[in-house]
């Protein structure tokens, strides 16, 4: 297995992201979950582009101890003289120094000739090989650098002394074979290639980052510059979670990159806390969803067995287990895994009438929880002891209508409708209901309560009223507050001479 260096950039490159600004001590906590994680090497920040990244780099150098720490500077000597004053105190330091190689970035932005850009690559190189003994050289933009004179470059910066040559994908223009295709150019025409580590810095312009990486891998890259959670510059970086996992997965291919990889879900959470970047729910490998099962077909097959739908078991990733949400796609296994979870053991009989009113609730929110199925069940359990059932209730109310509703109950064999007015929609209701069962009641209690949060919210409704000097309560609960009220006080009613 040949070693894959994990280089990260999430507190450089993910830090410019507009709002994502990072302070020296979010910074450090960040840095020492990288170290927890077990990457290589820490690209602490750029000491030369304002003060505040000089002092994080300082004060990153002496938290860390394991990784390499990183300064970026471009090839000019007063920002590499700043990063080696940044770095004086790093266990192990390393200048990372370049300039553009694409006709984009020579004629355009450095108004140069290849000639004076290789002079200045080589030169920035030499001069930073005075101060440490580790020395990145970046190629800006050379994914859109011609093979041969990318090769020039490369050759010259390692005659120099580089360490390692990094070949970003800078605008991430490359597709995944024209990337790796890059890759295998420079290995076999760089002739002192073996004398540096190439590297990989990709971005996601087109969504190819890690696919451009993982190419370049497999063609002799044996470093990787990535971000926690993919972020980085516009469309963000190479996740350190995809390819990370990616390899991890693929046990065919020769490589490891030494990571905890259970320690990635919480370096994922702390980047985006702290950067104030939420996840985005199915994001590859953290997201939320990453482990979450929704459709009747993909929960039966993994409750049977994880393999069949997941390539990766969630705690490998720090995440508890797989979650099997309940949604209206759901099917009976998922229910009865859920009731079983919170200690029902329900008959196939029951199983069917709790799975038919579970739908219907589905049908009205996004997603059910552990409460709704409780409460589900506590009030399928009351409905079926009751001597009155709501069949129908219709309710009309507004700012210029007079509340009216129409409520239809059964009784044993016999049926019966009412209509009544009153205050607002569930005083009417009350009334039809009351003018129904006839019987001479007086509310004493109405109380309402959310189970968990949103507009799509289960209610839950408790009625406390008297009957000839005794009192008795009901229950109920429904995404529909009226409905949950008229089923409540019918509740309450049912237990009167029962």
């Amino acid at each position: 297995m040949e070693k894959i260096d994990v280089f990260d950039t999430t507190l450089r490159d993910a830090e410019q992201v507009p709002g994502c600004q990072l302070n020296t001590i979010e910074k450090i906590e960040i840095a020492r979950q990288l170290e927890k994680l077990g990457v290589d090497v820490i690209e602490a920040g750029f000491p030369a582009s304002s003060p505040g990244d000089f002092a994080s780099v300082v004060e990153i150098s002496r938290s860390v101890t394991r990784p390499v720490i990183c300064a970026l500077t471009r090839a000019v000597k007063q920002d590499i003289d700043v990063a080696v004053d940044a770095l004086k105190h790093a266990k192990r330091a390393r200048i990372h120094t370049g300039i553009g190689t694409s006709p984009y970035h020579i004629s355009k932005k450095l108004h140069s000739t290849p000639g004076e850009v290789i002079e200045r690559a080589v030169e920035a190189v030499k001069y930073a090989r005075r101060f440490v003994d580790d020395v990145e050289f970046y190629a800006e933009d050379a994914g859109r650098t011609g093979e041969e004179f990318l090769a020039r470059v490369v050759e010259a910066v390692i005659a120099a002394g580089a360490t390692v040559v990094n070949i970003p994908d800078t605008t991430g223009y490359c597709l995944p074979d024209e990337y790796g295709a890059k890759i295998a150019y420079l290995v076999h025409h760089v002739p002192n290639i073996d004398k540096a580590i190439i590297s990989t810095h990709c971005h996601d312009d087109l969504g190819m980052a890690t696919a451009n990486t993982l190419a370049a891998v497999r063609n002799g890259a044996r470093q990787v510059e990535v971000t926690v959670n993919g972020l980085g510059e516009r469309a963000g970086n190479t996740a350190l979670e995809e390819i990370v996992m990616a390899i991890a997965c693929h046990r065919d291919l020769p490589f490891e990159t030494g990571i905890n990889t259970r320690e990635l879900f919480h370096a994922s959470r702390l980047v985006s806390t702290l950067m104030r970047v939420p996840v985005q729910p199915n994001k590859a490998i953290v997201g939320r969803n990453a482990f979450a099962h929704s459709s009747g077909i993909h929960q039966d097959g993994v409750l049977k067995s994880r393999d069949t739908y997941e390539i990766i078991d969630p705690a490998e990733v720090g995440v508890d287990e797989s979650s099997i949400i309940l949604t209206a796609r759901s099917g009976r296994a998922a229910l009865k895994h859920h009731l079983r979870r919170l200690g029902y053991l329900p008959g196939e009989k029951e199983l069917d009438i709790l799975y038919t009113k579970f739908l219907e609730l589905a049908d009205k929110k996004r997603e059910i929880t552990s409460r709704d199925l409780e409460v589900l069940v506590g009030n399928e359990a009351s409905r079926g002891n009751r001597r009155v059932h709501l069949e129908a209730l219709q309710v009309t109310c507004g700012a210029s209508t007079i509340p009216t509703a129409t409520a239809r109950v059964r009784s044993g064999e016999e049926t019966r409708t009412a209509t009544a007015h009153g205050n607002g929609p569930i005083d009417a209701a009350f009334r039809a209901i009351k003018a129904i069962t006839r019987e001479e009641i007086i509310l004493e209690e109405y109380l309402v309560q959310a189970i968990t949060r949103g507009s799509d919210d289960l209610g839950k409704v408790h009625v406390q009223l008297s009957h000839e000097g005794r009192v008795y309560r009901g229950f109920a609960a429904n995404v529909d507050t009226v409905t949950a009220s008229v089923e409540s006080l019918l509740d309450a009613i049912s237990k009167i001479d029962s």
